[in-house]
């Protein structure tokens, strides 16, 4: 198993981390398999969708209104929505890997969302072969 640290600067902030995770697949030389990335935290989450400025900044945006809700766990320690953003999002994603790429989309990254930051934050990535 591989890991990658990230650290975000903002409370709700889209962190790309495609090519950090294109690093560790370099490194590890896999080639055709199933990679599993696994975010080991509740206040943050991971998806798969475009990545441009004006999107990142929409991300942004959604999460931090929604910090905006009278939610009962905020009574315990004021991250709700953080913790909502995860469930709905959830912490895990698998991708393949075909000639030693990430196979995605045009426009696809992977993005850790950063929900009750800024916090360093771990990404597990573990490579199952299938050649």
């Amino acid at each position: 198993m591989e890991e990658i640290a990230v650290t975000s600067k903002k409370k709700a902030e889209a962190v790309d981390i495609t090519e950090e995770i294109e690093k560790v697949v370099e490194k590890n030389k896999w080639r055709e398999g199933i990679l599993f990335i696994y975010l080991p935290h509740c206040t943050a989450a991971l998806f798969i969708n475009e990545f441009e400025p004006n999107i990142k900044e929409d991300y942004e945006k959604y999460f931090t209104e929604l910090e905006k809700t009278d939610w009962k766990h905020n009574e315990i320690d004021d991250n709700a929505a953080a913790h909502i953003g995860n469930a709905v999002m959830g912490e895990q994603k698998f991708v393949f890997v075909q000639g030693g790429k990430l196979i995605l989309g045009t426009w696809q990254r992977i993005i850790l969302m950063e929900l009750d930051g800024p916090r360093r934050r771990r990404i597990l990535l573990k490579f199952v072969s299938v050649n």
